[in-house]
């Protein structure tokens, strides 16, 4: 870091700047007229790997170098400049690069190259590295997307190194160039500002699933059986928001930490607490929407359970009305089977039946079915069987 210089001291007396840069709404991107040069956009729809490098003096871009060459030999040449080069998805060459032109650490090199890395914050010299998970909420498919952004800065330096479509870059610089005066306060004032823009791009996130966890208790309540894998989806989805967020908090007390230490523009400082403020409501948000959809799964199993005994308490009852119905269809067959089988025998109609010719036999035969039928019948209703 021998060829880097070091960022000269923030001019007191600015003390609305920042906020008043924050308040407005981001203009739209400038024309080539404009003498700024072209602003092109940070989104996915850039080709190649290298978004856009820019050198900045005073607060004011001064060039738009086509390559990271030219980027370099212009910095070397600009003795109070500042380059800010925005990456997405950079080959292993081009990483390389940069970590010899800017002595950047090789194990915050590795990270970069490889990423899905925890959020974190880390110094090496006088060099920062910052991962951030950004986020998205994704109307159609009502789900959120997560993107990584790899942040190294140093004395005259911000290098962003984009991995997702989240988040848009391209705004946080357009709101950068439209306040020069809060650009001059160096790179440090870009970082803030781009942990501004992540944890402002939380908000509709935490907004699309507030409405989500809505519609699922809806669905609960109304026993929608596909519910039980919606919730278990955007349970998983909180799992990562947490791991987006949480650590953040630490990582901005960390900062705030080192204010007197590394000599933080007051301005910075209260920017930096206030996004502290939001990054720590944001959590308390993902932690709460957790625990409801924890609470909401509970609810559901147990409305699921209910409906489950409810139906085999009715599969039960029918069951035994059924069984009702045939005992009583069985006594009563038994019942009429009874003279059945007495007219039966005495119908064989053999010559050598001694009843056959009794005076007596035909009122016997009526008697004896009628006994043995009543006594069936008693006999069943005594079981409860009729």
């Amino acid at each position: 870091m021998s060829e880097r210089r070091a960022r000269p001291a923030p001019k007191s007396g600015r003390t609305s700047v920042w906020r008043r840069a924050l308040n407005q709404a981001p203009p739209p991107a400038r024309s080539p007229a404009s003498g700024s040069g072209p602003v092109a956009t940070e989104t996915e729809t850039e080709t190649g790997s290298v978004v856009q490098a820019a050198l900045y003096r005073d607060g004011v871009r001064v060039s738009s170098p086509p390559s990271l060459a030219d980027t370099f030999r212009e910095l070397r040449d600009a003795p109070d400049g500042m380059a800010w080069i925005g990456l997405a998805r950079p080959t292993e060459s081009e990483l390389l690069s940069l970590a010899e032109e800017f002595d950047l650490h090789p194990l915050a090199v590795e990270d970069a190259m490889e990423a899905h890395q925890r959020p974190k914050l880390e110094r090496y010299g006088d060099t920062l590295f910052v991962v951030l998970r950004a986020a998205r909420y994704l109307d159609a498919p009502e789900e959120v997307d997560f993107g990584e952004l790899h942040v190294f800065v140093g004395p005259d330096f911000l290098i962003t190194v984009r991995h997702g479509a989240a988040p848009d870059l391209s705004a946080v610089r357009r709101r950068m160039e439209d306040s020069p005066e809060l650009l001059k306060l160096g790179p440090e004032a870009v970082l803030y500002a781009i942990l501004d823009a992540v944890v402002d791009g939380y908000a509709p996130v935490v907004d699309g699933v507030q409405n989500d966890i809505d519609e699922i208790e809806t669905e609960v309540f109304r026993g929608d059986p596909e519910v039980s894998r919606r919730i278990y989806e955007l349970s998983r989805e909180m799992v990562e928001f947490q791991r987006a967020t949480r650590p953040l908090v630490g990582m901005l007390h960390g900062l705030m930490a080192g204010f007197a230490k590394y000599g933080t523009d007051e301005e910075l400082q209260r920017y930096l607490r206030d996004v502290a403020d939001h990054v720590t409501h944001t959590s308390e948000r993902v932690d709460g929407f957790r625990q409801a959809l924890t609470e909401i799964l509970t609810v559901n199993a147990t409305l699921v359970t209910q409906q489950q005994n409810a139906e085999m308490r009715a599969l039960a009852e029918a069951g035994f009305e059924q069984n009702e119905e045939i005992k009583k269809i069985s006594s009563w067959a038994a019942i009429l089977f009874a003279p059945t089988l007495v007219g039966t025998v005495y119908g064989m109609n053999f010559a050598h039946m001694p009843e056959l010719h009794w005076v007596f036999g035909y009122p016997f035969a009526i008697g004896l079915m009628a006994v043995v039928c009543t006594g069936l019948y008693l006999v069943f209703k005594r079981r409860d069987w009729l």
